[in-house]
């Protein structure tokens, strides 16, 4: 499962690597937009222009970096796990479920959910509740010492 796990974790990391950068770099032609006044539309008009969505991408770029390499791919995780959410949000409420079976859609949802369970046991720790620590801090003990 780890070699599945690092492989999907390349590619995951990969797509908003390469997705992040055509927004900056524009070298994926983009297909043409959602019908004006449509609320897809009214969105993005409201995400271009206020660098919102360059801010998005900035972080879809380190996340899919920190994905990528293994050590650190809880911490890409917890930051482009808002940004899937985000995704599907949009094609479920806005495009009225119209591009939520897309293929880019469905890889960058089941990638994700993939990584999610393989890393399951490192995400449940935050959940936990903290055991309480013994009182034994700043108390020297000492093994030698006797009772009187």
């Amino acid at each position: 499962m780890n070699k599945a796990a690092n492989i999907a974790g390349v590619f995951f990391g990969l797509l908003f690597v390469v997705f992040g950068l055509n927004f900056f770099l524009k070298f994926i032609p983009m297909p043409p937009g959602p019908p004006e006044g449509s609320p897809p539309a009214l969105f993005m008009a409201a995400m271009f222009p206020t660098g919102y969505l360059a801010f998005v991408k900035v972080i879809e770029i380190v996340g899919g970096v920190l994905v990528a390499t293994p050590r650190t791919r809880n911490f890409g995780l917890l930051a482009l796990g808002p940004i899937v959410v985000n995704i599907l949000a949009f094609q479920v409420f806005l495009a009225k479920g119209a591009g939520l079976l897309d293929p880019p859609v469905v890889l960058v949802t089941a990638l994700s959910l993939f990584l999610l369970w393989c890393e399951r046991k490192s995400f449940l720790a935050l959940l936990r509740k903290p055991t309480a620590q013994p009182a034994t801090k700043g108390l020297a003990v000492d093994a030698t010492a006797t009772a009187v």
